[in-house]
């Protein structure tokens, strides 16, 4: 063995990470270094994070803290490293994640290679069809109160090399730099915004949660995407007392489930009529609740579905409305794509997946500011409403490949397209 080197890594391993810290850029840290500055010297600096990894003196840099709004009001700290501290973490995990992949339930959902939340909620949307009471929890500050003492026992049981436990030790120690440049020591938690981070909250939450649902609770099916988590149940007092469990074995592993957006809810459709106070629930940004369905005979009933949720509709709309596209009278249509139609392909891939008709009022919003633009675009529509939606609707009709509303039928002016719709 290397006395100088005790630690065989790759260089090669090294310059995966970078490619792979690369293709997500993300913001500087505490030393202000972009990833374009640390490519300058890359080959430099490359050696000299494989020298100390190698030789077992990698020390992390401070984490920054930046305070990012949370959409039900206040703020998380997210933890930015810097680009060299992000390659380090990415040399740990891509020799991690294989070690670590075929120990996770399968119905962890969150932060895993081959896994989205699509497939959660769509394994959500079968279960609520079979089992007519939900059990959601969500967890306080997961990231922030991960016991060091016992995420290292798990990470132990599964992982015998010595240096990979040395830097993730390391990594949960190192200490936060707030706005103002104090430092704060940490002693519990791993930082949200780091790259090991994710999967270590998932391997702390495998034993907390995953693995103990399967031991203790074997006929309860879950699904957790990260800290929010959803059991399945076939009557209240089950659900009742898997709640209280759940609560119980959370608090147990040093955790928090926070009461406002955990509880019991009913799975309310045409075959399931019992009066309880809740039969909806949000999960990864769509919301489950009895909505209008046609069957294949053509009859009317309400189903248990998942479509988008007003707090989404309400951030994407509040997004929109900051473009300000009324005033971008010197840009033309094909401007207007270019800089928002992947934007809008985005939301609609993500949104449009279950339920793409609850997406209708979000794209007759986004028509309506295209009227607006139209009518300052032109004089001859300025005091026109009208002739101004019917002239964008000729348009769209004539385009309608330009916008992903119009691609989808729903037009400025006169009736829906439907079968664009399904």
């Amino acid at each position: 063995m290397n006395v100088a080197k005790p630690f065989e890594i790759p260089r090669k391993l090294v310059w995966q990470a970078y490619l792979a810290v690369k293709s997500r850029d993300g913001a500087a840290g505490v030393d202000q270094e972009s990833l374009e500055e640390f490519e300058q010297n890359l080959k430099g600096n490359l050696y000299r994070i494989w020298n100390r990894l190698s030789s077992g003196t990698y020390f992390p840099p401070p984490v920054k803290a930046v305070p990012i709004p949370k959409k039900s009001g206040g703020t998380r700290v997210l933890g930015v490293p810097t680009v060299s501290d992000r390659i380090a973490q990415t040399v740990v995990k891509l020799v991690l994640e294989p070690m670590l992949e075929p120990v996770f339930d399968g119905n962890s959902f969150g932060y895993r290679p081959g896994r989205s939340a699509h497939d959660a909620i769509a394994i959500t949307r079968k279960r609520c069809w079979r089992y007519d009471w939900v059990v959601e929890y969500d967890i306080r500050g997961l990231f922030d109160n991960i016991s060091h003492d016992l995420l290292m026992k798990a990470l132990r049981r599964h992982c015998k090399c010595r240096w990979v436990l040395l830097y993730v030790e390391r990594w949960l120690k190192a200490p936060l730099q707030q706005a103002d440049g104090s430092l704060s020591a940490r002693d519990k938690g791993t930082p949200q915004g780091g790259v090991v981070s994710p999967m270590l909250a998932n391997l702390f939450l495998h034993y907390a949660f995953d693995a103990w649902v399967r031991r203790e609770l074997p006929r309860v099916p879950f699904c957790r995407y990260a800290d929010d988590g959803l059991l399945h149940c076939e009557s209240q007092r089950q659900a009742e007392s898997v709640l209280k469990r759940v609560s119980a074995r959370f608090r147990q592993c040093g955790l928090e489930i926070r009461s406002d957006k955990s509880g019991i809810v009913y799975c309310k459709d045409v075959h399931r009529t019992e009066e309880y106070p809740r039969i909806s629930f949000d999960f990864l940004g769509y919301t489950f609740r009895p909505r209008r369905c046609v069957d294949k005979r053509g009859r009317v009933h309400p189903n248990f579905l998942p479509a988008i949720s007003c707090s989404s509709m309400k951030e994407i709309n509040r997004r929109i409305r900051s473009w300000h596209i009324q005033l971008k009278n010197e840009k033309t249509l094909t401007d207007l794509a270019r800089m928002f139609n992947s934007i809008l392909r985005g939301w609609h891939a993500y949104y449009g997946r279950f339920y793409p008709s609850a997406l209708r009022r979000l794209w007759r919003n986004f028509n309506w500011y295209l009227v607006q633009w139209a009518r300052r675009k032109f004089k001859r529509l300025s005091r026109h409403k009208r002739r101004a939606r019917e002239y964008l609707d000729r348009y769209a009709r004539a385009h309608p490949r330009l916008f992903v509303p119009w691609s989808l039928g729903v037009f400025p002016y006169g009736l829906i397209d439907r079968s664009r719709m399904s």
